[in-house]
């Protein structure tokens, strides 16, 4: 069955002394095009991520995003750097005007955001690569059931509507031939009223009747039209683990491009409310098959 390229999957689970929680969101697109959102302590895998999910998607923007829930610090901690900053100002301070006594400890740590929450100088412990990914293939599953049954839903409206399109086709084929007929009889009437009583050439109407009929022929643009509908069928059944959007897609322009071939011969009110029909669920086909993967 196809799958959808509209998803949203959502995974947690440990990382180092915190808990990780990771989001993966994906909109149609032409190819495959992500975009990561990491922390500052994950962006040293956003490689690993982004080939897990070119993996496991063909095609569509996808969005990942992830962020890291620390345990609440119990207790404060020295912010190193930050002494070492006010220690060496304070040294350049007694040089520069000449004062007398060494920098002290203890006049530094009254100082601003010397002691701080722990938590916030980063001394929690960081997790593995192991653990991150085992987020990111979670979160990535759940993103493919929900584009998997998204896409079941798609192939039962593309289904109805090529029921549609074909109920139109045969009506087309089946007043086809009575379309040269009554045109046949509309045209000899026309041309008994011109001659007004003058004898009819019948040989020379069979000709242009004929000639008529060949110009107006759509045989072979609805046997075509129903050889795409094979094919469409055929890729709505392909494996999933084969992106499909793309041949869709094509075989989509194949059938507008016959439906607009038999419009233009139709010259009948009949068939071109139908070929109208055919147009308008081509259409709607369309829309739908821009967001198949």
């Amino acid at each position: 069955m196809i799958h959808s390229m509209t998803g949203f999957g959502a995974a947690d689970g440990p990382w180092g002394t915190g808990h990780l929680l990771v989001e993966v969101r994906s909109v149609n697109h032409r190819f495959f095009n992500p975009n990561l959102k990491l922390p500052t302590r994950l962006q040293r895998w956003e490689a690993d991520a982004r080939e897990t999910l070119r993996t496991r998607i063909a095609r569509g923007h996808v969005t990942l995003s992830a962020r890291i829930d620390e345990p609440t610090s119990a207790g404060m901690a020295v912010d190193e750097e930050r002494v070492a900053a006010y220690a060496e100002q304070l040294r350049q301070l007694t040089v520069r005007l000449g004062l007398t006594g060494g920098v002290d400890i203890a006049t530094i740590l009254r100082l601003p955001e010397v002691m701080r929450p722990a938590d916030e100088l980063g001394n929690a412990a960081d997790g593995t690569l192991e653990e991150f990914m085992a987020v990111v293939e979670a979160a990535t599953s759940g993103l493919l059931e929900m584009r998997r049954a998204e896409g079941d839903r798609l192939a039962t409206e593309l289904r109805g509507r090529l029921s549609v399109l074909e109920a139109a086709q045969q009506r087309i084929v089946e007043r086809a031939p009575q379309r040269l007929v009554d045109h046949r009889d509309r045209l000899r009437t026309a041309v008994n009223e011109l001659l007004d009583g003058v004898v009819l050439d019948e040989q020379r109407l069979a000709q242009e009747i004929a000639l008529l009929a060949e110009r107006l022929d759509i045989q072979e643009e609805m046997a075509r039209f129903s050889g795409h509908l094979v094919a469409f069928r055929d890729a709505l059944d392909t494996s999933p683990d084969e992106a499909v959007g793309k041949r869709l897609g094509f075989v989509l322009q194949e059938m507008l491009r016959e439906t607009n071939t038999t419009g233009s011969k139709a010259n009948d009110p009949e068939l071109l409310r139908d070929v109208l029909i055919m147009k308008e669920e081509l259409e709607r086909l369309r829309e739908q098959v821009e967001n198949v993967e």
